[in-house]
C-alpha cells in the first residue's frame, strides 16, 4: 500500500481513485437500496412507534455520516497543517458538501420522525439543536473555503476552522445524557443495542452502503477539484508565455 506521502503525487492518487470511485458508488448504492427495501418489507413494525420506526434506516446513517464527515474533515485539516500534505486540503473541501447534505438529511428525517412520535415537527432540545448547529458549521466552512480560494489563500484558515468545529461533536454525542431531551438516549453502543434484532439488521446494510457512497462522492469531488486546479495552472502558464 502506498504511504500517505506517496499519495501526495496527484497522478498516483488518481490511479487509485479512478477505479475505486465506481466501486464505492455502485456498491454503496446497491447496499443502501437493499437495506431500505429490507427495512420497508422484511421487518415488523415497532410495538410503540409503529411503521414510523422505519425512518431509522435513513436517519441513523445520515446522523453518523454527518458527524463522521466532520471528523474526517478535521483529520484532513490536521494532516494539511502538520505535514502540508497537498491533497489533504483537497480532501477536506471534498468532504464538506456531502457531509452537509447528510447532516441536512438527518435533520429532515428526524423532523419527519418526530411528528408522529413527539407530536411536533421540531423541538429545541439538545440533540436537534446541536445537529442544526453542525449543519450551519458545514455551510460556514464551505463559504470560508470558497472565499479563501478566491483570494488565493494558503488554506490554513479553513483548516483551523475545520479543527475548531470538532468541539460540536461531543456535544451532539452526549447531549441526550447531559440535558433533559425528547430525543431518546443511545440505542446502539459498541457492546449492545436496545433495538430488537428483527428490526435492527437492515440498518447494517443502509449504514454500510451510505458510508461507501459517501466515500465515492468524496473521491469524485477530489478528482474534479484536481482537474480544476490542473486546468487553472495550465491557463496561467499559457497566459505567462
Amino acid at each position: 500500500m502506498p504511504s500517505i506521502h506517496a499519495l501526495a503525487n496527484p497522478r498516483r492518487f488518481l490511479s487509485i481513485a479512478r477505479p475505486l470511485t465506481p466501486l464505492l458508488v455502485w456498491g454503496g448504492l446497491t447496499l443502501f437500496l437493499f437495506g431500505c427495501w429490507a427495512g420497508l418489507t422484511r421487518t415488523p413494525a415497532d410495538y410503540l412507534q409503529g411503521e414510523s420506526v422505519r425512518i431509522l434506516y435513513v436517519h441513523v446513517p445520515a446522523a453518523w455520516l454527518g458527524m463522521g464527515g466532520w471528523s474526517s474533515l478535521a483529520v484532513a485539516s490536521i494532516v494539511y497543517l502538520v505535514w502540508r500534505h497537498p491533497l489533504a486540503a483537497v480532501a477536506a473541501r471534498a468532504i464538506a458538501l456531502p457531509g452537509a447534505v447528510f447532516a441536512g438529511i438527518c435533520l429532515a428525517t428526524g423532523s419527519i420522525w418526530g411528528r408522529p412520535t413527539w407530536g411536533t415537527w421540531w423541538q429545541w432540545d439538545g440533540r436537534l439543536t446541536s445537529m442544526l448547529l453542525l449543519f450551519f458549521v458545514y455551510l460556514a466552512y464551505l463559504a470560508l473555503a470558497r472565499a479563501d480560494a478566491e483570494r488565493d489563500g494558503d488554506g490554513r484558515i479553513p483548516a483551523l476552522f475545520g479543527i475548531a468545529g470538532t468541539a460540536l461533536l461531543p456535544v451532539i454525542r452526549y447531549s441526550v445524557l447531559w440535558w433533559y431531551t425528547l430525543h431518546q438516549g443511545p440505542s446502539i453502543t459498541l457492546t449492545k443495542s436496545t433495538i430488537d434484532p428483527s428490526i435492527l439488521w437492515p440498518l447494517g446494510f443502509t449504514a454500510g452502503g451510505a458510508s461507501l457512497l459517501f466515500g465515492g462522492i468524496v473521491l469524485m469531488r477530489m478528482r474534479a477539484d484536481l482537474a480544476r486546479i490542473k486546468a487553472e495552472a495550465r491557463m496561467r502558464r499559457r497566459a505567462a508565455t
